[in-house]
C-alpha cells in the first residue's frame, strides 16, 4: 500500500505540475502564453475519451499493475519530450505529443486507485486506504505547482518540466514493483479514483456492453434533474477554471512579477485542501445544494476581487479564499452525485461527470489561449463571471424540493454516514 500511495503521489505531482510548467515554458521560449494554453488543451482533451478504454484494458489485464506502469512510462516520456520541444518544434508535433501523454492520464486519475481493492482487504482498512489515496490527490495538487514555481525560479521552466517527467518515471517504477492488483483481496479493479471505493467496475465483454454502460450513465445525468443541474453548473464553472493557470501566469507578469503564477495556483490549491477538510470536520449549517451554490458564488467573488486589487499579498490571500470555496464545491458535487445516481449507474455518473468537467476545462484553456492578448485582469474577471453564472444556473436548474435517493446527506442531518464507497 505504501508503494501504491507513493506511485500515486509522484504521478499526480507530475500531472498537477504540468498545468503550470507548460505555460511558463511557452512564455519563456516564445514570449506568449498561447502555445502553452494549446498544449494544455491537447493534454486534457483525451481524458474523457480515453478513460473508459483505459479502464476496460486494465480490467482485462492479468497483471494490471504492469499495465499501469507501462502507461505511466508513456506519460513520463511525453512530459520529458514536451520539455525539449515546446516552443522549438512545429506546433502540430508538439500537440501530437501532448495528445499521447494526455491519453495516459486516466491511469493517473483512476488506474492506480483501481489497484487498491486487490491490495487491501474490504472493511475499515480499505476505507482508510482510499482516504489516504484521496489525500495523495490533494497533496499533489499543492506540491505540483509549488515545485514547478520553485524550480523554474532557481533554474528554468524546461528543467522544472523535465523533473516532472522524472517524477512520473519514478511512479512507473513503483507501480511495476506492486504485487498483482487482482488479488489477494479482490478480482479486478474497483472504483474510479478515490471516490469510488468498493464499487466493482463491470468489465465489459465487448464494445456493445461498454457502450451500454456509458449510455446508462448519460441517461441518468440527463433524466435526473439534480444531476443535470450540478453537471451543467460545474462544467460552466470549469470552462473558466481551465484557463486559470494561464491567466495567473499572465497576471503576475502584468504586475511585474513574472514566474509567480505557480505561487497563486499553489495558494488556490492550499485553500481548496483546507476548505474540503473544513467541510468534512465541521459540516456547515447548509444543505448540500445550497453549499454548492454558495461555493460557486464565493469562488467567483474572490477571483473578481483578486483581479482588481493591486497588492500581491492581498491577491494571494484572495486566491486562498477562492480555493476555500472551491474545496466545498467538490465535496458537495460528490454528495449530490452519490445521492441521486441510480446504484447500477453510479460509477458511470461519477466518471462521466469528471470527464465532462475535464473537457470543459480543456475548452477553457483553449479559449484563454485565443484571448491571451487581452489584459490579464479582464481575463480573470471573465473567469470569475463564469463562476457566478454557474451558481445562478445551478439555482435555476435544480428542483425546488429535493428528495435524495440515497442515504441522508451529512450536510443536512448529523446522522450515520453513508455506506463506504459512496463518497
Amino acid at each position: 500500500m505504501r508503494l501504491c500511495l507513493a506511485a500515486a503521489f509522484f504521478a499526480r505531482l507530475a500531472e498537477e505540475g504540468m498545468a503550470v510548467a507548460a505555460v511558463m515554458l511557452a512564455v519563456q521560449r516564445t514570449g506568449s502564453a498561447a502555445q502553452g494554453a494549446f498544449v494544455l488543451t491537447a493534454w486534457m482533451a483525451p481524458h474523457v475519451c480515453a478513460a473508459p478504454l483505459v479502464g476496460a484494458v486494465a480490467g482485462r489485464a492479468r497483471r494490471p499493475q504492469l499495465f499501469c506502469a507501462g502507461a505511466l512510462a508513456g506519460f513520463a516520456a511525453a512530459v520529458a519530450t514536451l520539455a525539449a520541444i515546446t516552443g522549438r518544434a512545429p506546433m502540430p508535433v508538439t500537440l501530437a505529443v501532448a495528445l499521447v501523454g494526455g491519453g495516459c492520464g486516466p491511469v493517473v486519475s483512476g488506474g492506480l486507485s483501481s489497484l487498491i481493492a486487490g491490495l487491501v482487504p474490504a472493511g475499515a482498512r480499505r476505507d482508510r486506504a482510499y482516504a489516504l489515496d484521496a489525500s495523495a490527490y490533494s497533496a499533489a495538487s499543492v506540491a505540483g505547482p509549488a515545485a514547478v514555481g520553485i524550480m523554474a525560479a532557481l533554474t528554468s521552466p524546461a528543467t522544472a518540466m523535465a523533473l516532472l517527467g522524472g517524477a512520473a518515471a519514478v511512479a512507473a517504477g513503483l507501480a511495476a514493483a506492486l504485487p498483482n492488483g487482482n488479488g489477494p483481496y479482490g478480482n479486478g479493479p474497483y472504483g474510479n479514483g478515490p471516490y469510488g471505493a468498493g464499487q466493482p467496475v463491470r468489465t465489459a465483454s465487448g464494445p456493445a456492453a461498454l457502450r451500454a454502460e456509458l449510455a446508462a450513465g448519460l441517461t441518468a445525468v440527463l433524466r435526473t434533474r439534480e444531476l443535470r443541474a450540478i453537471t451543467a453548473a460545474t462544467c460552466l464553472a470549469f470552462l473558466g477554471i481551465g484557463g486559470l493557470t494561464t491567466t495567473t501566469v499572465l497576471l503576475t507578469g502584468h504586475h511585474g512579477r513574472p514566474g509567480s503564477g505557480g505561487v497563486l495556483m499553489t495558494a488556490f490549491a492550499v485553500g481548496a485542501l483546507a476548505g474540503s477538510l473544513a467541510v468534512a470536520r465541521w459540516r456547515p449549517p447548509l444543505t448540500v445544494h445550497r453549499l454548492a451554490a454558495v461555493a460557486l458564488f464565493g469562488t467567483g467573488a474572490a477571483l473578481a476581487a483578486a483581479a482588481l486589487v493591486p497588492y500581491p499579498s492581498a491577491r494571494t490571500g484572495l486566491f486562498v479564499g477562492a480555493g476555500l470555496c472551491d474545496g466545498p464545491l467538490l465535496a458537495a458535487t460528490l454528495r449530490i452525485r452519490a445521492e441521486h445516481a441510480p446504484p447500477s449507474a453510479r460509477a458511470q455518473v461519477f466518471t462521466l461527470g469528471a470527464g465532462l468537467k475535464i473537457s470543459a476545462a480543456a475548452c477553457g484553456a483553449a479559449l484563454t489561449g485565443l484571448a491571451a492578448a487581452l489584459p490579464p485582469p479582464l481575463l480573470l474577471l471573465g473567469i470569475a463571471a463564469l463562476q457566478v453564472a454557474a451558481a445562478l444556473l445551478y439555482v435555476l436548474l435544480r428542483p425546488r424540493a429535493v428528495r435524495p435517493r440515497g442515504p441522508v446527506s451529512p450536510f443536512t442531518a448529523r446522522k450515520s454516514c453513508p455506506p463506504s464507497g459512496v463518497s
